[in-house]
């Protein structure tokens, strides 16, 4: 019992070593003197500020806001950019159609558009919604795309040999080789979508951990602001490991297989 228990705490060391060394130099920096601590506080004082907010409930608010917003302009980027990666992906003609304008619109930053979606929608919870749904969908439409493109022809012929019909093989095969490649594409914009609600939350929010990063940064508010920052790293994390979680729960049956097969 006691050597499982030591085992689980050496691996534990091992896999988060690099960040245990990362938060430990962040508070000697300014603890010593080798960093001005008005420009970066000490871990211990920027944990200190978000115990704060915690016990006032100001961390709730902002932190609600900010999933509210990110999780529904995800998720309707996953579900709309996974349908179009299918049908692109497997019919060619629809492809041939649509990639000149799809190249053409993934060229096109978010950022640059937020401008075009507050003409659109106000500057309201809408034009957050729609330029994360905006930023999140490409990854995810890209690599389903390539996802179907990249199955291996062996499994799809195989499938027809046995008489399975062309739903069949789509929904047993196709999507099943696909997953990998989506979950790759939702990881990636999992990320895109915290970065692009930081831009969005500091025009026209009253709340949000992008709002409170930028309001904090005014009033110099600075371990607020740092606050602020390491939880929205840390909602980032698990967002992460989340979608990995689920991968590894939807692509079991890719631990069966070695290099080559």
């Amino acid at each position: 019992m006691i050597i499982r228990i030591l085992q689980r705490l050496t691996a534990f060391f091992q896999r988060f070593l690099a960040i245990i060394l990362f938060l430990a130099l962040w508070e000697a920096l300014p603890r010593f003197g080798f960093v001005d601590p008005f420009f970066l506080p000490m871990l211990s004082v920027v944990l200190d500020a978000i115990l704060a907010m915690l016990k006032t409930g100001e961390l709730f608010q902002h932190l609600g806001a900010s999933l509210q917003r990110t999780l529904i302009g995800f998720f309707l980027g996953f579900v709309v950019s996974v349908a179009l990666g299918l049908l692109i992906g497997w019919f060619s003609k629809v492809e041939r159609f649509a990639d000149p304008l799809l190249q053409a619109f993934r060229q096109t930053s978010a950022l640059a558009l937020f401008p075009v979606f507050i003409l659109f929608f106000g500057i309201g919870e809408v034009s957050k919604i729609a330029i994360i749904y905006w930023g999140v969908q490409w990854p995810i439409l890209l690599n389903t795309i390539s996802g179907v493109k990249n199955v291996d022809p062996l499994l799809i012929k195989s499938a027809r040999s046995m008489g399975a019909s062309k739903l069949t093989i789509f929904f047993r095969v196709v999507l099943p080789a696909s997953l990998p490649a989506i979950f790759t594409g939702a990881r990636l914009s999992a990320t895109t979508s915290i970065l692009i609600l930081i831009a969005a939350e500091m025009v026209g929010a009253k709340a949000g951990l992008g709002f409170l990063v930028f309001d904090t940064q005014q009033k110099f508010q600075i371990p607020r602001m740092y606050a602020a920052i390491l939880l929205m790293s840390l909602l980032g994390y698990c967002a992460n490991y989340t979608l990995v979680h689920l991968e590894k729960k939807y692509t079991s049956w890719r631990s069966g297989l070695t290099v080559g097969e």
